[in-house]
C-alpha cells in the first residue's frame, strides 16, 4: 500500500519581536541600558547587537563581555530594562499579526511563538498583548535546552512537543532576522519565510536561507494556503 505524501505546513513557528510584535527598537534601548549599568559604552557594541538580532540574549552578552559573571549581570539588566519598557506600554502587535495567527489556526495549523528573550520577558510581552491563549505553545531558549537561534533547537522543540506533523519538512518558520532563517534551514523546515517588519532586509534574509520574503506576517496565511498540496 502506498501512503500519500503531504508537504502541507501544519506546524508554524513564528518569531515574536520584529515579526509578530512591534517593539519600536526597544531591544536596542534595553541593550544600551544594560551596557551603561555595567559601565560600558553602548555605541561600541551596537553593530554586533544589530547583526545578531534573534539570537539568545545571554549568548550575545557572553560574546560581548567574555566573562560569565558580567554576561549574566548584563542579561539581567537587559531583561529588567526591556520589561520596564513593556510594562510602560511600548509594544504592540505587528499590524495584522493576531489576525494572521487566528487564520493559520482556522486553517488547521498548530502555531508556536518563539523568542530569544528569557521566559519572564516573553511572559511579560504575552501578558501586555493579551496573547496568553493566542497560540498552542510558546518557547524561549531555556525551553529547548538553553540554545537559542541560530541553532535549530526551538524549532525542533516545537516539532517534538506539539507532535503536529510527521516530518520537519511540514514546518513553516517565519522571522525577521538572519538567525531566524538559519534556525529554520538547520531544522529542515519546508518553508522559511522572512518578513520585512524587523531587523534585517531582503538580501540578508535570502542570504541566510529564506525560501520566501514577505512584507509582513499578515501575508503568511495566504502563502501557506497557496503552498498546500
Amino acid at each position: 500500500m502506498t501512503t500519500m505524501k503531504t508537504t502541507r505546513a501544519n506546524l508554524v513557528v513564528l518569531d515574536m519581536a520584529g515579526t509578530t510584535v512591534a517593539d519600536g527598537g526597544l531591544v536596542e534601548q534595553a541593550f544600551a541600558a544594560a551596557a551603561q549599568r555595567l559601565g560600558e559604552d553602548p555605541a561600541s557594541m551596537i553593530d554586533y547587537v544589530r547583526a545578531t538580532m534573534g539570537e539568545s540574549k545571554i549568548s550575545v552578552f557572553r560574546h560581548l563581555f567574555g566573562d560569565e559573571g558580567r554576561a549574566q549581570a548584563a542579561n539581567a539588566a537587559f531583561e529588567d530594562a526591556y520589561g520596564e519598557l513593556v510594562d510602560g506600554g511600548r509594544i504592540a502587535p505587528v499590524p495584522g499579526a493576531r489576525e494572521a495567527v487566528d487564520e493559520l489556526r482556522a486553517q488547521g495549523r498548530t502555531v508556536v511563538l518563539t523568542t530569544g528573550f528569557a521566559r519572564a520577558t516573553q511572559d511579560a510581552i504575552l501578558d501586555a498583548l493579551g496573547w496568553r491563549d493566542l497560540v498552542d505553545l510558546t518557547l524561549c531558549p531555556a525551553d529547548a535546552g538553553g540554545r537559542g537561534r541560530p541553532y535549530p533547537d526551538m524549532v525542533l522543540a516545537a516539532f517534538l512537543r506539539t507532535g503536529a506533523v510527521d516530518g520537519v519538512q511540514q514546518i513553516a518558520v517565519a522571522g525577521d532576522t538572519s538567525y531566524d532563517m538559519l534556525s529554520g534551514v538547520r531544522a529542515g523546515a519546508g518553508i522559511v519565510a522572512g518578513v520585512l517588519t524587523g531587523a534585517h532586509d531582503k538580501q540578508q534574509l535570502q542570504t541566510h536561507g529564506a525560501t520566501h520574503v514577505l512584507g509582513s506576517v499578515a501575508q503568511l496565511p495566504g502563502l501557506l494556503a497557496g503552498a498546500d498540496r
